[in-house]
């Protein structure tokens, strides 16, 4: 009896989908070719999850009596509708946060040398974005949703693998000094993942979906059997140039939160992930070749087993040594230094542009600097104004602390709200709101 009905229900199932792939494909005619791939591959996957679902709950409903086709959830959901590992540990943008990348502390980063850009392009964390759209600020020939994952209120855009490229049309021209910053999340990767589950970061003069005639690709591996490394090619004037694998064992990082940094600097491009510098080549970038468009292609993930989320992007041009501009002009301001939310507790790969800090002061013998602290305006007067107090004695504490500097030779002060350098109604002006000077005394 339980083979019969269990044979009754598959058919009944086969039935409806059947139904509704005839009614998509009438749908698909009026569809230009590219399109109605993608719209299949969509349609295809889509139909699989809801038959597997149903078919599970028939099954469970058949031969486990009273268990009301219920299953025991594996994972916690996205409030996209999917489900996920929740092995999230963010704490959001609020104040001037991008979350941690890994539990390392700021001893471990001491020695971090990447300095980010203090005039910012854009930022992103889809605060602002309902979530089950595409974001607002991005482009795309393929799709993609913004989710939460796990309980956290946190919200990502989640790629999708094989034929969709991505990038942001706000950011008009890349200069020749900038750099970009962003948080992944991978879902479901193992030791089965592909050699060739890649994100590929790029760097075109392609302003749409194509490669160009210029552009600096950096493949980053998600795969988890071997330490495939970072791809990185280029092409100048349509022709290549560089292609070479540089060796980089990644697969911890792709098991937690990876921070990817990446600094340009005319003609250098350098990558880390986390605190660890893997790419350095002083020569791949084209020049006299306007670089328009950042784009990310994620490619060769199993569909429906791994996953891949962005969140926290951040453009700024600049990236410059601060040394010499402390020294020549005596003041520095930096919206590189990132604090967990609410908090002055400093983020771990804040410490490259702490460390030109103390680089400056154990040259500069006779240098006495202050410290300043800014912040948005979300919260009251009183509690940004304390807030900012304690981040900037957090960077003088740092100094102090981990470099060495004397105390004497440091003042420190906070002005919260008071001095805004962008516009606080705004998710860009806020984050160039939330910075810190170092002023020569």
């Amino acid at each position: 009896m339980k083979t019969s009905s269990v044979y009754k229900v598959l058919m009944t199932l086969v039935l409806l989908f059947g139904f509704s792939l005839n009614g998509n494909a009438q749908f698909l005619k009026k569809l230009g070719k590219k399109a109605e791939k993608a719209a299949e591959r969509t349609i295809e996957r889509r139909v699989e999850n809801e038959t597997a679902k149903k078919t599970d709950q028939a099954l469970d409903s058949i031969l486990e009596p009273g268990s009301g086709g219920k299953q025991a959830p594996k994972a916690p959901k996205t409030t996209g509708g999917q489900s996920d590992s929740g092995n999230n540990t963010g704490t959001g943008q609020n104040s001037g946060s991008t979350s941690n990348p890994s539990s390392k502390t700021i001893e471990v980063y001491s020695k971090f040398d990447y300095v980010p850009g203090d005039k910012l392009m854009f930022f992103d964390d889809f605060a602002f974005d309902f979530v089950g759209d595409f974001p607002s600020k991005w482009n795309t020939n393929g799709g993609g949703e913004v989710v939460t994952l796990g309980d956290s209120p946190e919200k990502w855009l989640e790629l999708i693998s094989g034929y969709a490229l991505y990038y942001i049309p706000d950011v008009p021209q890349l200069p020749e000094e900038y750099t970009v910053e962003f948080d992944l999340m991978a879902v479901g990767i193992d030791n089965k993942t592909s050699s060739n589950a890649i994100l590929r970061v790029d760097l075109s003069d392609d302003d749409k979906f194509k490669d160009g005639s210029n552009f600096v690709h950096a493949r980053i591996s998600a795969c988890q059997y071997a330490p495939i490394g970072i791809t990185m090619s280029n092409r100048i004037n349509n022709k290549r140039e560089i292609y070479s694998v540089v060796k980089a064992d990644l697969r911890d990082e792709f098991q937690g939160r990876p921070h990817i940094s990446i600094a340009v600097n005319k003609q250098r491009f350098r990558l880390w992930v986390n605190e660890e510098k893997h790419i350095d080549i002083p020569r791949i970038v084209p020049t006299g070749a306007a670089l328009t468009t950042l784009k990310f292609h994620m490619n060769g993930f199993r569909d429906g087993i791994e996953r891949l989320f962005i969140s926290n992007l951040k453009v700024a041009e600049g990236g410059v040594d601060l040394r010499r501009k402390l020294i020549s002009e005596g003041k520095v301001s930096t919206n590189g230094i990132l604090f967990d939310s609410g908090s002055a507790n400093i983020q771990p790969q804040s410490m490259g542009i702490i460390r030109q800090i103390s680089q400056v002061l154990k040259q500069e013998t006779s240098m006495n600097l202050k410290i300043v602290g800014h912040t948005d305006a979300d919260g009251s007067n009183e509690s940004n104004l304390s807030l900012s107090q304690k981040r900037a004695q957090a960077v003088k504490e740092a100094l102090v602390s981990v470099y060495g500097i004397s105390s004497d030779r440091l003042s420190s002060e906070g002005k919260g709200e008071s001095e805004p350098v962008g516009d606080n109604s705004t998710t860009d002006g806020k984050a160039q709101n939330r910075r810190v000077e170092f002023i020569k005394q």
